[in-house]
This record gives C-alpha cells, sequence and structure tokens, in this order.
C-alpha cells in the first residue's frame, strides 16, 4: 500500500511514492524526487567585462587624474619657492579670504533652508507643494550667468531696486553681499535635495510617538529627527560647501572683478591666467583643488561610517522568543508613567 506525500501549494514536482522499507525507502524516494536547482544568474562574458572597465579607467585617467596632475605639475614647475610667492601675494590672500568668508555665510544659511525645506516637504501634505519642490530645483536648470544677471537686474543701479539702495548707500551688485547672495542661489538645492528622499523613507512615525509620550517640537527635532538624518545632513553639507568655493558664473557677473575686492579664487586664476601669469594661476588653482581632495575625502569618510553604521544595525541578532506563563495583564493604574526621554518618573524621583 502506497501513501502520497501531500504537495506544497503552488509546487511544480509530481507526487512522490514513499515505498515501504524505513531508512532504505526513504533514500529511494528522495532519490526519485527531482530536485530543483537555483538558476545562475545572468552575467557578461569576461572580454565585456574588461573592455567595459578599461574604457572607464582610460576615461577617468584622461579626464579626471591627468588634468589634476597637470595643475600640480604647472604650479610647481618653478619650484617651491615661486609657489609660495604666487599664494603669498595681497591679491591671492584677498581671493582666499573671500572665498572662505562666503562659504562660510552661505553654507549656514543654506542648512538652514534645506532642513526647513526638507521637513516640510516630506513631513506634511499642503497645496502647492509640487510648486514648491520644483522651485527648489531651479538652480540646477538656470545657468549661473543667468542667476548672477538676475541679481544684477534687480539690485543693479539701473534695476527695480537700485535707486533705493543708492540713496541710503547700500551696496549689493560689485560687493561682497552680492557675491554671498548669488552663491546661496547657486547652492541651496544641495541638501535640500539630500534630505528630502532621506526622510521621506523615515517617516513621520517616530516623530508621531514622541510628541505622544510628551516631547516638544525642538525635542523631537534633536533627539529623533537630527539623528535620523544626520549621516545625509553631512553629505549634503560637503556638496554645498565644495560648489560654494568652486562658483564661477553667477560670482563673475555680480562681482565686477574688482581685484583684492571682489574677486574669489576662481575669479583670481582667471585674471592671472589672462594676465599670463600661469605660475601663478596653476597654484592658486591647485589650492583649490587640494580643497576639492579634501572634500571628497571627507564626503568618502562620511559614506564609509554611514554604510558602517547601517551594518552593524543589520548584523545585530535577532531579539530572542520570550519564554515562560504569561503573566497577568497589569492595571492601568499600576504601569509606570514614561517622560518625554522615555524614562519612568518614579524611577527618575527615586534616583
Amino acid at each position: 500500500m502506497t501513501d502520497k506525500t501531500q504537495q506544497p501549494p503552488g509546487s511544480a514536482a509530481s507526487p512522490v511514492t514513499a515505498p515501504q522499507g524505513g531508512a532504505a525507502s526513504l533514500g529511494a524516494a528522495r532519490r526519485e524526487t527531482p530536485v530543483r536547482t537555483a538558476q545562475r544568474g545572468t552575467t557578461e562574458s569576461a572580454w565585456v567585462r574588461w573592455t567595459l572597465t578599461g574604457i572607464a579607467l582610460v576615461f577617468m585617467f584622461l579626464f579626471l587624474v591627468l588634468p589634476l596632475a597637470a595643475v600640480f605639475t604647472e604650479a610647481l614647475r618653478k619650484g617651491w619657492d615661486a609657489y609660495w610667492e604666487a599664494l603669498k601675494e595681497p591679491d591671492a590672500w584677498s581671493a582666499i579670504r573671500l572665498t572662505l568668508i562666503t562659504a562660510a555665510v552661505a553654507v549656514p544659511m543654506n542648512l538652514v533652508f534645506g532642513v526647513a525645506a526638507a521637513w516640510c516637504i516630506a513631513k506634511y501634505e499642503f497645496r502647492g507643494k509640487s510648486f514648491l519642490t520644483t522651485l527648489i530645483d531651479l538652480p540646477f536648470s538656470v545657468s549661473p550667468v543667468v542667476a548672477g544677471l538676475i541679481y544684477v537686474l534687480v539690485f543693479g543701479a539701473q534695476g527695480w531696486l537700485g535707486p533705493w539702495l543708492m540713496e541710503h548707500d547700500i551696496k549689493i551688485v560689485f560687493a561682497v553681499p552680492g557675491i554671498i547672495l548669488a552663491t546661496i542661489f547657486v547652492t541651496f538645492p544641495f541638501i535640500a535635495r539630500e534630505l528630502i528622499p532621506l526622510m521621506q523613507a523615515q517617516g513621520n512615525e517616530e516623530e508621531q510617538a514622541a510628541i505622544v509620550l510628551g516631547a516638544t517640537g525642538w525635542q523631537t527635532f534633536w533627539r529623533v529627527t537630527l539623528p535620523n538624518i544626520k549621516w545625509g545632513l553631512i553629505y549634503g553639507v560637503i556638496l554645498c560647501n565644495a560648489r560654494a568655493m568652486g562658483e564661477f558664473g553667477a560670482v563673475s557677473v555680480v562681482s565686477g572683478h574688482i581685484r583684492g575686492q571682489t574677486n574669489t579664487m576662481p575669479l583670481h586664476v582667471e585674471v592671472l591666467y589672462n594676465e599670463y601669469q600661469s605660475v601663478a594661476a596653476f597654484a592658486v588653482a591647485s589650492l583649490l583643488a587640494l580643497l576639492a581632495l579634501v572634500t571628497l575625502a571627507i564626503k568618502s569618510v562620511v559614506e564609509w561610517r554611514h554604510e558602517r553604521e547601517i551594518a552593524g544595525v543589520t548584523d545585530l541578532p535577532p531579539e530572542p522568543p520570550r519564554t515562560g506563563t504569561p503573566t497577568a495583564p497589569v492595571a492601568a493604574a499600576d504601569r509606570p508613567v514614561y517622560d518625554a526621554k522615555h524614562f519612568p518618573i518614579e524611577a527618575r524621583a527615586a534616583i
């Protein structure tokens, strides 16, 4: 007499007859059972992989590594003395100082705007939300030169606010405020665009739980939201700072190219190169390249730390199942009351 094993739902294997005979019969049944092996994923041949890898490496060498090496080679062509003399020039120091001041003002302002915009778009639903997202992406689609021209038409001597600004002796265009405004315009999407998808993916359940437990808005932000978005925030700040220090188009329109006053490092490089001072121009350009390399290194460290933190969370062992007899439910009057910091109030008072 034979017995048919019950097939699982959706199984394509035929029923297997289990003959009598103990272990030998089970072994025979296993040999008769068709075994399905996992189909190996398709992949390209070796020569295709090597060809694509070689093309990518050649492209990176020709368009990234070689120009970067040329910058440092030309900067040091006349030795270290000429290199340091080019950097110690008063106009060079003025350009370096103005670049750092512009980044120091633009990046924190974009930080505040980016966090506020990301919070508003990711956590709330309101009319005009898609329009606000489109406005945030506007600097990505508008040329920086056009952005600088907009500020000239608004704040220039013949612009909309130009006569009023001249009457009150306020200088925006061809001065430091105009450079900062133009830099803010071209860099403000970076932090917001890094945080919006991150905060949308995280949802708002943790914030709602914190508010239910009695936390205020600031406590919720500092203790719940900010720790969840810290790596994306740091990454956006790094990109924003890199763009702020290297911006050329918009700053070139609103600066006026006043040497020693409104020239940033990219503009100073252009002035030196047009005057055929190639060593000095490449020396300042190498400093910009070094700042870019430092920014790239910091970005890599941030990504590595973020991936390591995610891997540490995923590698945690699962919580063991609770064993034992179920306990009786605790009465509402006997349950501990927790404060906004998830700590029992009675225990805190006892401490």
